[in-house]
């Protein structure tokens, strides 16, 4: 690990050193605790759930232990602005004040880079005026300066990661200019390999200790057996409470027509466009865009009559394409068979997973996913089996696992990991594992006041929509604005974004009327302001300060009753003899709103109202499951007792809530 091989300090002294080296560093029980579980199931080998509160400083309580070890550890996260963080923020911080030397690095996917050959193919086809529409910025083709400036910025770019692009490139023309892992030949095969951004990011990872991604990725590597990352001792999974539906999508399969369509341009961009391959791509894409169209949002079996005649047409579509690319002689062209190995790579894992999709397996579930885009989804029903397998236990030639640390604010249901543990498989391996919940270092008790609206209708009832806007609006006025409103459905948040309209003296920010970032900036610039949000703003949105002093939750958040994964993981609940809504809904409700409910309190001078406008988390015989797994906040049932909080609030007269 770097060049230091002198002994380095204790967890703890390593701690005190980092805090030290903070503006308000300060000891943090839980994290030190935190510390030194992680220090101990290093050494031990052993898997380790960590419940971190809010506050904890849980990314240092894993980082200083694992550095110490001499370990090489992956880091996954469920969010880019975690990654920002770690990378930004407090791996600089670690290298700065531990006094132990170590190398980091920050590994997307392949897809996030810019592909030489790509680009290569783009400027071909421009040069031969055959560019494929919509391979621009924008609405501007990408041709002549724009072409220009994007090998320009290819000469110069160290890293050729998107972000550091010249202009914002939408997805569609990004494409064009990157490779996934499927249509990659690999090095080996690639005449761009020795200037490969991908695998220049890659070889540094391979070379660091501490390596940073998103839990996409880590699934990926699950997905392939090993194939995506490089070799790690030590794996953290922070934000772990959203693991199992990563890894639901990332160990199961999409396809849409967007992957013929992108077969389709590879074919034409070798052969003619009226070739034979093509135009029966160019069909069976759009026979499948028409088919999942009309089964948008519904559950469906591949092998159905109807389903597997379209599918089989595009597995002999593709399998043309493939026919052709393989036979076609381009010895001396070297441009040209970069082209048809990609192409050959990208039909070839297409083809594979058409086949996986028609030989649909009893523990998978198949649904057309709803969207601008409608694709086929297929995604194990139980990930335990897979990761217990994958990641939990030892390899098949007896080597140990990596140290796997799941670690989040909201791990525990009810005061208990067991849902958790149950349904990512780490009770079904030989290797021991270990539970903590540290706290929070923030006086909820102080700091918050939980308050169920249990007086309006029930929330299935017809009368309670225009009751709970009725009760969000006043709320809202005893803060003067300073609210976030998270939903759970776009069309409760577009209902409550018309019933505030003109009415309310603040304004009204609205989610997908502006974009994350400039949402984020406008509701914390303006102070009384209001962020009416939906599913993507219930974690990872930070808002400490006053700008955020009441958030409202406009009912319970359990799942669509026709969700087709969570129905298929209801029925397997109920076959095998236990209680579904118990054993899926209720987990998934309480972790959701434990992560809206911790928008409130992101400081220790924060202070604030969490109100819950469905009466069911005051009456229901569930109810105590899901106050448990909250932070330890004041609880009232009391209308008038909130509203003079939020008042005092805002008028500055408290300091906490009543007693």
């Amino acid at each position: 690990m770097g060049d230091d091989t002198t002994m380095g300090p204790s967890v703890a002294d390593g701690l005190k050193r980092v805090t030290r080296a903070l503006p308000a560093g300060r000891d943090r029980p839980g994290q030190q605790a935190m510390a030194e579980a992680v220090a101990s199931a290093i050494a031990e080998g052993r898997h380790l759930v960590v419940q971190a509160g809010t506050g904890t400083g849980k990314s240092l309580g894993y980082l200083v232990p694992a550095i110490l070890a001499r370990r090489r550890v992956l880091v996954a996260t469920a969010t880019k602005a975690l990654q920002e963080q770690l990378i930004d923020h407090d791996i600089p911080l670690l290298e700065r004040s531990l006094g132990v030397g170590f190398r980091a690095a920050l590994l997307k996917g392949r897809s996030n880079y810019l592909c030489k050959a790509a680009l290569a193919d783009v400027e071909h086809q421009a040069a031969q005026g055959v560019l494929a529409a919509g391979a621009g910025f924008g609405d501007q083709p990408l041709t002549g300066e724009r072409l220009d400036e994007v090998v320009s910025w290819a000469h110069r770019t160290i890293s050729g990661d998107r972000s550091d692009a010249p202009s914002a490139i939408g997805d569609r023309e990004w494409a064009r200019l990157s490779v996934g892992v499927g249509e990659c030949p690999g090095a080996g095969r690639c005449s761009f390999a020795e200037g490969c951004f991908a695998e220049r990011a890659r070889a540094e990872a391979a070379e660091a200790d501490v390596v940073v991604v998103n839990t996409h990725l880590l699934g990926l590597d699950l997905a392939s057996g090993g194939a995506v990352l490089p070799h790690h001792d030590v794996v953290v999974i922070d934000e772990a409470h959203a693991f199992e539906d990563i890894a639901a999508d990332t160990l199961g399969l999409r396809l849409g027509p967007g992957r013929l369509d992108h077969v389709l341009g590879g074919v034409r961009s070798l052969f003619t466009a009226d070739h034979p391959a093509a135009t029966a791509l160019a069909r069976a894409a759009d026979r499948l865009r028409t088919t999942l169209g009309d089964m948008a949002g519904e559950r469906v079996d591949p092998r159905s009559e109807g389903l597997a005649l379209v599918l089989l047409g595009c597995s002999e579509a593709v399998a043309e394409a493939l026919v052709a690319a393989r036979s076609l002689d381009l010895a001396g062209s070297t441009e040209a068979g970069s082209r048809r190995d990609r192409l050959v790579q990208l039909a070839s894992g297409l083809l594979d997973d058409l086949r996986s999709i028609g030989e649909l397996d009893d523990d998978e579930v198949a649904w057309v996913e709803d969207g601008q885009s409608p694709a086929l989804r297929v995604a194990p029903v139980d990930v335990g089996d897979r990761l217990a397998t994958r990641l939990f236990s030892s390899t098949p030639d007896g080597a140990a696992p990596a140290t796997v640390i799941l670690t989040s604010a909201t791990l525990a249901v009810g005061g208990s990991f067991s849902s958790l543990v149950g349904r990512l498989g780490l009770d079904r391996t030989t290797v021991a594992w270990d539970g903590l919940d540290v706290g929070s270092p923030f006086d909820y008790p102080d700091q918050a006041l939980l308050y169920c609206a249990a007086h309006l209708p029930d929330p299935r009832a017809r009368d309670f929509e225009p009751a709970m806007l009725d009760e969000m609006e006043s709320l809202m006025r005893a803060a003067g604005g300073r609210t976030l409103a998270l939903f759970t459905s776009r069309r409760a948040m577009e209902a409550a974004a018309r019933h505030l309209g003109d009415r309310v003296p603040f304004r009204v920010l609205v989610q997908d009327e502006l974009s994350r970032p400039v949402l984020h900036r406008s509701f914390l610039e303006d102070e009384t302001s209001v962020l009416l949000a939906t599913m993507g703003f219930w974690q990872g949105f930070d808002a400490p300060g006053r700008t955020c002093s009441l958030v409202v939750i406009d009912r319970l958040p359990f799942s669509r009753p026709d969700d087709p994964l969570v129905e298929a993981r209801r029925q397997a609940a109920t076959r095998a003899r236990k209680n579904a809504f118990a054993e899926v809904d209720l987990p998934r409700a309480a972790v959701l709103l434990a992560q809206g409910a911790g928008r409130l309190i992101r400081s220790s001078d924060d202070r604030g109202v969490v109100a819950v406008l469905d009466g069911r988390l005051a009456t229901a015989s569930y109810r105590w499951d899901l106050v448990r797994s909250l932070p330890p906040m004041r609880r009232t049932k009391d209308r008038d007792e909130a509203i003079g909080y939020l008042t005092a609030l805002r008028d500055g007269a408290s300091t906490g809530p009543p007693h």
